[in-house]
């Protein structure tokens, strides 16, 4: 398998603060990566410059989108970063609340629209079967993330579970090859957490999308993730399976007490 994404080098600077420092990430097509690391590590930050929030101060960021050449993306905008195959959702919620579920999906497909303002002013058949497709399209998406029961509800209406995963599906109805996952689990109750992680996987696996997730439930982040960098003020401090994470004396002081024993 080759990479899908490398940052080389990453570092950020907000004036005299380096809230990310030298940081150097791969990720392989097909797996699933965590990067934890305590509150201020610098972790969203790494997020904010992969998807165009956060311009880098240093370093390269260069994506590999299955079967296409290797791109340098810095400087793009996050709509451009979108375009090119990378996907996130946020740590707070960010849905139209005041939309239907269905609605929210359907922003998500809007990079595949080819009708032009005067097609959508005019509502000729290109522009209604566009529609149709959108709406076909984004009501699978819901399917495959166990939302349908909700598709006419308002956003703001839904549980907390199901609020989280509307907020994959909109990420997944961009159809990435990298899906960023910034503290998915949340507020999350054990039960809802536990179907998160199947969720997960199956996106994985039969969507074949890659997964970068930031996380601060250590029992999902062991079981799920194949590979763990961890982060602390700024800097990478390891990187490598759980079972060694688990035992790294570094990321029990930083990260997990220093009470916890592998």
């Amino acid at each position: 398998m080759s990479s899908v994404l490398d940052v080389k080098n990453l570092s950020k600077l907000f004036g005299g603060l380096r809230a990310v420092d030298n940081v150097t990430i791969e990720i392989v097509e097909g797996e699933i990566i965590a990067l934890i690391g305590p509150n201020g590590a610098g972790k969203t930050t790494v997020f904010n410059c992969l998807t165009g929030v956060y311009p880098p101060t240093e370093g390269e960021i260069y994506i590999h989108p299955p079967g296409e050449e290797r791109e340098r993306t810095n400087g793009y905008r996050p709509h451009r970063i979108t375009e090119r195959g990378l996907a996130r959702t946020f740590q707070n919620i960010r849905l139209f609340n005041n939309m239907t579920v269905l609605e929210n999906v359907m922003i998500g497909r809007h990079k595949h629209l080819k009708a032009g303002v005067l097609n959508a002013v005019f509502l000729d058949r290109r522009t209604r079967e566009e529609e149709e497709k959108v709406i076909h399209d984004s009501y699978e998406v819901l399917k495959k993330i166990g939302l349908t029961s909700y598709v006419n509800e308002l956003a703001c209406n839904l549980p907390y579970g199901a609020q989280r995963r509307l907020e994959i599906a909109r990420a997944l109805a961009t159809e990435p090859f990298l899906l960023l996952l910034d503290e998915p689990a949340a507020g999350m109750n054990p039960q809802e957490t536990l179907a998160l992680v199947d969720l997960i996987v199956r996106i994985r696996d039969t969507e074949k999308i890659t997964i970068f997730l930031i996380e601060h439930d250590m029992s999902l982040v062991m079981s799920l993730s194949e590979r763990i960098y961890v982060m602390d003020y700024g800097k990478l401090i390891a990187m490598g399976p759980p079972v060694e994470i688990k035992s790294n004396r570094d990321v029990i002081k930083a990260y997990l007490g220093e009470d916890v024993h592998a």
